[in-house]
């Protein structure tokens, strides 16, 4: 078989047949539907010999610019097979996004999901030079304009048989070194770079996922983070390797809703859901009489002592295994359900998560995969192992990736993961590889020979007036695990001392106001409250007694909004946007000096 994603997938359809392979549901549906390998290759040729009758072929630039759905990867498969190169977008970019990278590839196809892209894929169209044609995912969205065709439409363009010839001298002459895709960073700051991965990158991931995590044919997986970003994509792409089921969810939002009824053994995920999910679950807590608080905390108590052994892949004493029988029949076993209940693990990565929040939900019996990667690597660098790991890591280095810090406290990465380059910047390329390591802008440590602690973003790190260095993600960690705080930035580089912007926990606060005898007031009047201010500072003095006094935040100001991917204050994988939020509030910032 050659190392070609289009050929893994046909050997895969080849050896599965009528086996499932996707679910999906239709729009106002309740109800999943299926596709088998052999309806799933059936479509992916459609989609190519479509796009072979519009002239499209090797190296040819073709966006995707849609949520979550099954014809999302079946597109993306068949422009694979095409030797083409599929661009993603986010579903939530906006147009004029939409059209730096348009412009910048020159792409001239375009598939959209639903009204909201098809609206923006109307003006892309009227304002992109390049831009011919836009291919309709979802059905009755379609609008008349020569330029729009439906993706049923689309795929009868493939049923031409004298196409067939011509798809398969692509599949023969495709190569490993295939250019697969170009996946634009979102950033935290800065113009986004088209980030170059080829086939190579993502069969060799493959392998080393293979002998770190044990996914089998007999898995299901949830798909609900963005198949624009690497880390769901290849997720995707791997669920096919092991040939597992993969059920698509448009809306990430009703995650929570749909686990039940997906019911998944594993998922990607980031630590965002976990802080959500877990404040949920203390919130629950919070209305449960004296007790049933105790029988939970006494069971959360029995889970926390049991991962002391798992994680060093020792048995626990007999009697300890005994009381967590009872702890998983009566508390543990009823948490897992709110994720489905059939969960085996977890991958999670995209930012730094508390190892408080780690060990809480592997006390539950779910375990999180927690890892460490960047769309340049083509995602995991590190991840726990099965049997051992370390919560205060970002787990151990892959199998087959060369790995260093250097002198300066760099993580260094090398290997066959590694991204080809800056789409058309060579100078930002230049930049970051050196040799064959990408240097990837991250402070970081080895400890043991073998897990990574990632330390934070060298550009994030502060430093003091009176030159002192802080590390932000360590602050917003500590302080984010309180109930009372939702979101944290910190700011002091070259201040006197570190200050922070706080987004409170607004349905605790109003609780907490209530219980004070006060009725409820507006969000923007409740943080100008003493009281509030009071509580606030009175739990960040105590989360901080065991820092520095040059670490430690001084004065903070209460913000009356989430930071959100609307309000562009979170990437579209829910990272905080450091940069444009601290420039956004400076004339807050500049208050609190």
């Amino acid at each position: 078989m050659k190392q070609h994603i289009s050929h893994m997938v046909r050997n895969r359809a080849e050896r599965y047949g009528e086996r499932e392979v996707f679910r999906f549901r239709k729009r106002n549906s309740k109800f999943y539907s299926s596709l088998n390998w052999k309806q799933l290759l059936a479509d992916t040729d459609l989609v190519s010999k479509a796009l072979i009758s519009l002239g499209f072929g090797h190296e040819a630039m073709i966006g995707i610019f849609s949520e979550n759905r099954a014809e999302w990867t079946i597109a993306d498969l068949g422009i694979l097979a095409i030797r083409g190169v599929v661009v993603p977008f986010y579903a939530t970019s906006s147009a004029t996004q939409a059209k730096y990278i348009i412009d910048e590839t020159g792409m001239k196809i375009l598939f959209v999901g639903n009204k909201e892209q098809v609206t923006k894929a109307l003006w892309l169209a009227d304002n992109c030079t390049t831009l011919e044609k836009v291919v309709v995912f979802e059905e009755g969205e379609c609008l008349q304009d020569s330029r729009f065709i439906s993706w049923q439409d689309f795929k009868s363009l493939g049923i031409d048989a004298s196409l067939t010839p011509k798809l398969e001298k692509l599949l023969e002459e495709a190569q490993t070194e295939d250019l697969a895709t170009i996946i634009y960073t979102s950033g935290t700051s800065g113009e986004p770079k088209g980030v170059m991965l080829g086939h190579d990158n993502f069969m060799y991931a493959f392998k080393i996922h293979e002998s770190r995590l044990n996914v089998t044919e007999n898995d299901v997986s949830l798909c609900f983070l963005p198949l624009s970003h690497v880390f769901e994509r290849i997720w995707t792409y791997n669920m096919l390797y092991c040939g597992a089921i993969n059920t698509f969810l448009e809306n990430p939002r009703e995650v929570i809703e749909t686990l039940p009824l997906a019911k998944p053994t594993v998922m990607c995920t980031v630590p965002r859901f976990f802080e959500k999910t877990y404040d949920g679950i203390q919130k629950e807590l919070a209305t449960w009489p004296g007790y049933k608080k105790k029988i939970f905390n006494w069971s959360i108590k029995i889970g926390h002592q049991i991962i002391e052994f798992r994680k060093d892949a020792k048995n626990a004493p007999i009697t300890l295994s005994f009381k967590h029988r009872i702890a998983d029949k009566l508390v543990l076993s009823k948490l897992r359900k709110v994720l489905g209940g059939n969960i085996r693990f977890m991958p999670c990565a995209g930012a730094a998560i508390s190892p408080k929040l780690l060990r809480f939900f592997h006390a539950t019996g779910l375990n999180i995969t927690y890892g460490y990667g960047a769309t340049e690597t083509s995602a995991t660098v590190s991840c726990f192992r099965s049997d051992i790991f370390d919560f205060d890591t970002c787990g151990s280095i892959m199998p087959g990736i060369d790995f260093k810090i250097s002198s300066e406290g760099e993580i260094l990465v090398k290997g066959k993961t590694i991204f080809k380059g800056y789409f058309k910047k060579p100078e930002a390329t230049a930049n970051v590889l050196n040799n064959g390591w990408y240097h990837t802008g991250d402070q970081g440590k080895l400890i043991r020979n073998e897990y990574l602690v990632m330390i934070d973003r060298i550009k994030d790190l502060m430093k003091t007036s009176v030159g002192k260095y802080i590390s932000p993600q360590k602050l917003e960690l500590l302080l984010g695990q309180d109930a009372f705080i939702e979101q944290v930035i910190v700011a002091g580089d070259n201040r006197k001392y570190v200050t922070a912007l706080i987004v409170p926990s607004f349905d605790n606060l109003q609780d907490y106001y209530k219980s004070l005898g006060h009725v409820a007031v507006e969000n923007e009047k409740l943080i100008t409250m003493p009281q509030i201010i009071q509580l606030i500072q009175s739990r960040i003095d105590i989360l901080q007694l065991e820092l520095t006094p040059y670490e430690r935040v001084v004065k903070f100001t209460l913000l009356p909004e989430p930071f959100s991917i609307l309000n562009d204050g979170l990437t579209n994988t829910l990272k905080v946007k450091r940069n444009l939020l601290l420039q956004k509030y400076s004339h807050l910032i500049d208050k609190m000096y």
